[in-house]
């Protein structure tokens, strides 16, 4: 809950704060709009393969690896100032947001008996989709008070933490990741 609640805190960020950053540097509407098309394409098409891949690889390396790559392409965004650098970042983001969210709701969905999975589940998209408001909020907090890019390099340690709480205290689900 905690990784699906910070892998959303990054999408409620980066739509409030990302335009903002980007204008700051001059970028029109249409280089900004490229540079968040990029993230949620990526994210769509790569979740097609990265969802299979979790049933056959296990859900635990994917997720942690997924939030690392997000936090490399946050930390990318905010550390550099040319176009080309920011749309690898979002394809970074994309990217490690299709490894980490098909394997999060695989995994409570492993972890849950049958009479309970649909409360469990609840449970999770409870904490999961309350990211997106808390990554909007703080995000605009730190961006206030900092900077735009405080609030992006603050919501990739964050990124980068969670993905170490992942891999230090999640077991493995996925019968087959076991193997």
């Amino acid at each position: 809950s905690q990784a699906g609640l910070v892998n959303n805190l990054n999408d409620g960020m980066s739509w409030g704060i990302f335009p903002l950053f980007f204008a700051s540097f001059g970028l029109g509407i249409e280089r900004i709009g490229i540079l968040k098309a990029v993230y949620p394409t990526a994210w769509g098409i790569l979740q097609v393969a990265t969802g299979p891949l979790s049933d056959r690889w296990g859900r635990k390396g994917l997720i942690a690896g997924g939030m690392w790559v997000q936090a490399l392409g946050l930390f990318l965004t905010a550390l550099t100032r040319d176009f080309g650098w920011w749309l690898m970042g979002s394809l970074l983001l994309g990217l490690g947001t299709a490894m980490v969210y098909p394997g999060l709701i695989a995994a409570v969905s492993d972890a849950s008996h049958p009479t309970w999975r649909a409360r469990s589940l609840s449970v999770y998209r409870f904490w999961r989709d309350l990211g997106y408001a808390i990554g909007a909020l703080s995000a605009g907090i730190i961006a206030d008070r900092y900077g735009l890019s405080s609030a992006i390099i603050s919501v990739a340690v964050l990124t980068f933490i969670s993905g170490v709480i992942v891999a230090i205290c999640m077991r493995e689900t996925s019968m087959r990741g076991e193997g």
